[in-house]
């Protein structure tokens, strides 16, 4: 890509987008080419910016200074976003779940592979400073053989959670909770085992949030070589609890990370010895650094040398592990 950073076009500017996914392209040394989105306010945000500004993604992708695109639409909308992008011949990194429904990721797999484009699926967990910390220390034998994997994520999300809450709405969304959080679960699952879960079933609940998608759910799962997993998913715990926790367990100790599930950097990683009972802290290396930065700055670096760290057949195999889970869950 050039050399004054690579020139990013955003189809969606809502918060996720506006608030995480621009500044960290900034951050990464990238810019901000363009946005389109139908909301005026969100255009005027992007200009703000210094964003060109359309209300449709068709000019958007046939602007010549657009050399990526990142897709942050509601989930339903994912894969007309992508596959116009293909037949474009532009980069996509498309926000988690890969789309609303399984038949639309496949579809959207196709059109990958027919314009042979870059393809990223949005895990910014992946890239979290604190959960490489974790992996290197797995890799390394800290804990020996690993043997479970726990991961608690969780927040509060009622009906009122935007003026347009799409995430509570199934016909975009695809699903709740367990439909926007457990994608992120199950990849770190695969990142930190080093293989993807292959077994997989879940229970699902409308317990408090008075919307017709679940707004919670547990998920259980098995690796190919045998690392148990369990994710507890949810939009119906308070913020002020805790809430994001991820615990990986070995025949001769355990990692614990704290606070690291989410958006931000930061959070602790502490390692337990199984041997002398005793727990240390970890250090972790650009501890505050935005899991978003990373992940921008991992995607332009995967277009000029590609790299296990995007990886379309793994993303389709999580949007797999995922339909599973709803059919599993299903009454």
């Amino acid at each position: 890509m050039a050399e004054h950073g690579l020139r990013w076009g955003i189809l969606g500017f809502g918060w996720v987008a506006r608030d995480f996914a621009a500044p960290a392209m900034l951050a990464a040394g990238a810019h901000l080419a363009a946005i389109a989105d139908p909301d005026p306010e969100a255009r005027r945000v992007g200009a703000a910016m210094g964003a060109r500004t359309h209300d449709g993604m068709a000019a958007l992708l046939e602007d010549p200074g657009v050399q990526a695109i990142y897709v942050a639409t509601p989930n339903h909308l994912h894969r007309t976003c992508v596959e116009a992008a293909a037949a474009c011949g532009k980069p996509v990194l498309c926000e988690k779940p890969m789309a609303a429904t399984l038949a639309d990721a496949e579809a959207m797999a196709l059109a990958i592979r027919t314009a042979a484009i870059p393809y990223g699926t949005a895990f910014d967990q992946r890239h979290h400073p604190a959960h490489a910390v974790l992996r290197e220390a797995i890799n390394n034998g800290a804990i020996g053989t690993v043997t479970v994997i726990r991961i608690v994520y969780t927040c509060w999300v009622d009906a009122g959670f935007a003026p347009d809450n799409w995430r509570a709405d199934p016909a975009r969304a695809g699903g709740g909770a367990m439909m926007d959080l457990a994608p992120h679960g199950l990849d770190l699952i695969d990142f930190l085992a080093g293989e993807p879960l292959v077994e997989v079933a879940a229970l699902t609940q409308h317990r408090v949030q008075p919307y017709p998608v679940d707004d919670g759910a547990v998920l259980i799962g098995r690796t190919l070589s045998g690392v148990l997993a369990q994710l507890h998913v949810s939009y119906n715990c308070p913020e002020s609890l805790p809430r994001r926790r991820l615990e990986v367990v070995g025949s001769t100790g355990q990692l614990l990370a704290e606070d690291t599930m989410g958006q931000t950097g930061g959070g602790q990683v502490w390692h337990h010895d199984g041997a002398t009972g005793t727990r240390r802290r970890l250090g972790v290396p650009q501890a505050g650094m935005s899991p978003f930065t990373r992940q921008m700055a991992a995607f332009a670096q995967h277009l000029k040398t590609p790299d296990a760290a995007f990886d379309l057949a793994r993303d389709l195999h999580t949007m797999r592990l995922l339909d599973r889970a709803y059919r599993a869950a299903a009454p």
